[in-house]
């Protein structure tokens, strides 16, 4: 799994159509691609990692606390693009990325698993198009692969 961390402001999420919307305040967003070699065990390591990895600042300004320490919110948003790899030519291969049916599955997965550890968690809508606003803070963003 692949995982892009911002930390941020705030951030919301709607599909184009504008039918669903979700926010949130002082928190992460979390942009998520699954690819094909991915198991249920690559969705828990990165559930602990984006849980406990210390991007906010303490006291003396230092990255020092997580997520759980401040209490803020996660945005989850599906983004198989993150799996692309633009190596040869000029247009994206998708070939690392997980077929959908597998993508939705480890994505409900990881999302509960999430939502089973910490409460304040909302997600972004699998296989729509979506429009996805965010203040990022700092800027500060991280890239973990499990």
């Amino acid at each position: 799994m692949i995982g892009l961390i911002q930390r941020v402001k705030e951030a919301a999420v709607s599909t184009i159509d504008q039918k669903q919307a979700c926010s949130i305040g002082k928190g992460i967003v979390l942009f998520l691609a699954i690819e094909k070699e991915d198991r249920e065990k690559n969705g828990d390591l990165l559930v602990e990692k984006v849980l406990k990895c210390r991007i906010f600042a303490d006291e003396t300004g230092k990255m020092n606390r997580s997520l759980l320490d401040i209490n803020g919110e996660l945005l989850v948003i599906p983004e198989f693009t993150l799996a692309g790899e633009i190596a040869k030519g000029n247009r994206p291969s998708f070939d690392r990325a997980a077929p959908a049916e597998v993508g939705k599955k480890l994505f409900d997965y990881f999302t509960m698993q999430l939502e089973n550890r910490y409460k304040a968690v909302k997600k972004g809508y699998f296989g729509a198009n979506m429009a996805v606003y965010l203040i990022n803070d700092g800027p500060v963003t991280f890239w973990i692969k499990t």
